[in-house]
C-alpha cells in the first residue's frame, strides 16, 4: 500500500475500512475497504481527520487484514461455527447452534505467540447459546506476511479444530433421589425439580425418579431398574457427605460403579462423585446442587451431555477456577467458576 493526500486519492482503492467516531452518537465504518473514493468524499474525509490514505499498492507475499482475517478464521472454525463478514480487520466466529464451546487451547496458545495475531475466544467447555460470539481474530498492522497466516492455518490443521461448538445429546436421565426424610413424606422432595429443570435446559429429559431411603440395597434396586428401563444417565441426590448414614456413594459402587472421582476442588460441589456403569454416567451430587445458582453439576453434566467421558484428569483441571465467589447477581457462565482449564 502507499500513502497520498486526501485530494490525489479520487479514483483510487481504498485499503483498509475508515472508523469515523461523534463521541456519544456514532462509532462504526464511514468507508469501506475497496472503496473507491469520490470528489465528494473529500470534504468529509477530511472532516474525520484522514488528511492522507492508505490506497492498494500491494507486493506479492502480502496480505491485506480482512483478508488475513478471514483466512485465519475459516481454518479455526469447526463444527457449529460460522463467520462474520470482516469489519474493521476484524472477524468473529459465532455459534450456529446451542452447545458445549471447545477450544482447542494448546494451539490457541501456540497462535498466541506469534507476532502480530490476535485470536481471543471465550472459555472452553462452557455452553453458549445460538448466535452468541464466542471468538475472534485479526492482525495488528493493516498488512502481513502471507507466511504467518499460512503458520496460523497450519496450527490449525490439527487433529482438533480451534474452535467448535458441540451439540448436547438429548438423553433420558434416572433419577434416584435418597433421603429417609423424603422417602417416608416427612419433607418435599427439593432435588428433583432442580435437577429437572436444569436438565430440561439443556435439552435432556428426566425418565422416572425414584425416591429410596438412606439404604445401599435400595440405591443399587433403583440404579438397577433405571438402567433396565432405558437410562441413558443416571444422577443419585443427596446422602454424598462423609456422615456414616450417607451411603450414596457406598450404594453408587455397589450397584456397578467404575469410580472416575469422589471428591471435585470445586466450591460449591465438592462432594460430588463421577463414575460409569459400563458407558453409563452415573453422578453422585452434594447438597449444594439443590441450592446453588452454579456448581459442580453446571460444570460436568453439559460435558457429559456433549458425548465426553470425564477422566481424572477434567476433574483436577477444575481446581484453577473451581471457586465461586457467590456474586450477589450471577452471571454464570459468563463468569470465572469453572474456566481455569
Amino acid at each position: 500500500m502507499k500513502v497520498v493526500p486526501v485530494q490525489e486519492a479520487v479514483g483510487m482503492v481504498l485499503c483498509h475500512d475508515i472508523t469515523q467516531i461523534i463521541p456519544g452518537e456514532f462509532k462504526g465504518r464511514a468507508f469501506k475497504k475497496g472503496h473507491i473514493v469520490q470528489i465528494e468524499d473529500v470534504p468529509k474525509l477530511l472532516n474525520i481527520g484522514k488528511e492522507n490514505l492508505y490506497v492498494w499498492d500491494m507486493k506479492e507475499g502480502l496480505l491485506h487484514e480482512n483478508d488475513a482475517a478471514v483466512r485465519m478464521a475459516r481454518a479455526a472454525a469447526g463444527p457449529g461455527i460460522s463467520l462474520t463478514e470482516p469489519k474493521e480487520g476484524k472477524v468473529s466466529l459465532v455459534a450456529t447452534r446451542t452447545g458445549l464451546l471447545k477450544v482447542n487451547t494448546g494451539a490457541l496458545y501456540r497462535i498466541a505467540e506469534m507476532e502480530q495475531i490476535v485470536f481471543a475466544t471465550l472459555h472452553t467447555n462452557q455452553i453458549v447459546a445460538e448466535n452468541k460470539i464466542v471468538a475472534g481474530t485479526r492482525i495488528i498492522p493493516l498488512v502481513i506476511d502471507e507466511q504467518s497466516v499460512e503458520r496460523v492455518e497450519k496450527i490449525c490443521g490439527g487433529n482438533y479444530p480451534l474452535v467448535e461448538v458441540k451439540p448436547l445429546r438429548p438423553l433420558k436421565v434416572g433419577v434416584v433421589t435418597t433421603g429417609s426424610e423424603v422417602y417416608h413424606g416427612r419433607i418435599k422432595d427439593k432435588f428433583g425439580p432442580v435437577v429437572s429443570r436444569k436438565l430440561e435446559g439443556w435439552g435432556s429429559s428426566v425418565l422416572r425418579q425414584i425416591l429410596v431411603s438412606d439404604s445401599i440395597d435400595m440405591i443399587v434396586e433403583a440404579i438397577t431398574t433405571l438402567l433396565r428401563e432405558g437410562a441413558e444417565m443416571i444422577v443419585v441426590t443427596g446422602g454424598m457427605s462423609v456422615d456414616p448414614d450417607d451411603v450414596t456413594p457406598a450404594g453408587i459402587r455397589a450397584a456397578g460403579g467404575r469410580i472416575v472421582s469422589y471428591g471435585a476442588p470445586t466450591l460449591p460441589g465438592a462432594m460430588f462423585m463421577m463414575a460409569y456403569i459400563g458407558d453409563i454416567p452415573v453422578m453422585g451430587l452434594p447438597g449444594c446442587v439443590m441450592y446453588a445458582r452454579s456448581s459442580i453439576f453446571d460444570l460436568i453434566a453439559p460435558r457429559v451431555l456433549a458425548g465426553e467421558e470425564i477422566t481424572p484428569r477434567d476433574i483436577a483441571r477444575l481446581s484453577h477456577g473451581g471457586l465461586c465467589v457467590n456474586c450477589k447477581e450471577c452471571r454464570y457462565p459468563d463468569c470465572g467458576f469453572g474456566k481455569g482449564n
